[in-house]
């Protein structure tokens, strides 16, 4: 991935963050699902996203939360050598937040290729924080290198989590919810996975778990996240599937090996 993917991938989310900012007060809001959001403002910003991208690179493949573009073609699932690269969009990520007129949402573009996310590029619309990594190059907030902190004891850490939509008592997630608030810092559900991956990167927060979110939701988020120097895998400590994301990132190797612990026990 060069700099001319980069570029575009920045131009795009610019391009989709106009699209929910102008309809930020006054948006349309539909159910998916039980809980599960989505509004016109997410379709805009797609198709605005979408447009720019594949305009630019017209032979790529396209995956996005919105429009029922939701499955990579097979090709680019199993990580072929020949198979295009793969834009992951997530036009808004943090759409509750952003219905309720809360900060703490994001647009996140992703590029995946040869079985790797390569590229990420993640714009937070009301800070205008624009969070960015190529695969070997490093992450950078605004243009300026940015690392994951230092912290290697939980009791010292901010950690955040996702749930899903609809989440009940008895759900294993709860309970690991509980484990990690024992044992850190504080903690924290924001509402936007993008933006905790990115969080982490810059120190923010010293780790982040989710085992609901999308593809679409992590993909930029992977790449910001592993090129900041944070540790990444699945949430029990195995290799992190990149379409399956239910993983965890932290700041630390020690601190990974006790949230891993945490989250992968009964």
């Amino acid at each position: 991935m060069n700099q001319e993917h980069l570029d575009v991938a920045i131009k795009a989310a610019k391009a989709g963050a106009v699209e929910l900012l102008s309809r930020w007060e006054n948006r349309k809001v539909s159910e998916k699902a039980p809980k599960d959001l989505v509004t016109d403002a997410d379709l805009a910003s797609q198709k605005a996203i979408r447009e720019i991208l594949m305009g630019a690179f017209g032979g790529y493949a396209f995956v996005g939360e919105e429009e029922g573009e939701n499955d990579p073609p097979p090709a680019v699932r199993s990580g072929d050598a020949d198979a295009p690269p793969c834009w992951v969009v997530d036009p808004l990520d943090g759409t509750v937040n952003y219905v309720h007129r809360l900060q703490s949402f994001a647009v996140s573009i992703g590029l995946y290729h040869a079985g790797k996310m390569r590229l990420g590029v993640i714009l937070d619309p009301v800070t205008d924080e624009l969070y960015s990594a190529v695969d070997g190059a490093g992450a950078q907030l605004n243009g300026q290198p940015i690392r994951a902190s230092d912290c290697e004891d939980l009791s010292q850490a901010l950690i955040a989590c996702s749930f899903p939509a609809g989440v009940k008592g008895d759900s294993p997630e709860v309970a690991r919810f509980v484990k990690v608030l024992e044992r850190c810092r504080s903690l924290r559900r924001l509402g936007s996975c993008a933006l905790n991956m990115c969080y982490v990167a810059a120190g923010r927060l010293d780790g982040y778990w989710a085992t609901n979110v999308c593809a679409w939701d992590s993909a930029a988020g992977i790449v910001i996240a592993r090129e900041a120097g944070a540790q990444l895998t699945a949430y029990d400590g195995s290799e992190l599937d990149d379409w399956l994301p239910k993983f965890c990132v932290t700041a630390t190797k020690p601190m990974h090996e006790t949230m891993v612990g945490l989250l992968s026990s009964n």
